[in-house]
């Protein structure tokens, strides 16, 4: 990103964007979707350019910030780069997510 870190976004973080954005071009209208995308990037800028702007989560080293109501990021810094590990679904199971984060 300008001015700021690198954003890489892993393949499991990529498939749960995408059926976020599957799911809801489903189930809601285009707006909503609009709204997710003008967050969603709002978010990375801010990351990009102090990663340390969002509060660590349980897993070291890992950050969280809350997009929408339904969705929480997960990322850490990686030498000059944000690894984006997981678009999470809050309306998933969390164990989901536990699982995930303990194979970083």
């Amino acid at each position: 990103m300008e001015n700021g870190y690198d954003i890489y976004w892993t393949s499991h973080a990529l498939i749960e964007l995408a059926a976020t954005y599957a799911y809801l071009e489903t189930h809601f209208n285009p707006s909503i979707l609009h709204q997710l995308s003008r967050d969603l990037d709002r978010v990375l800028r801010l990351i990009a350019k102090n990663p340390s702007t969002f509060a660590l989560s349980d897993f070291k080293g890992v950050r969280r910030t809350v997009v929408r109501k339904f969705n929480t990021l997960y990322y850490r810094e990686v030498g000059h780069r944000i690894e984006i590990i997981s678009f999470f679904s809050n309306r998933q199971n969390s164990e989901v997510l536990l699982q995930q984060l303990k194979k970083k």
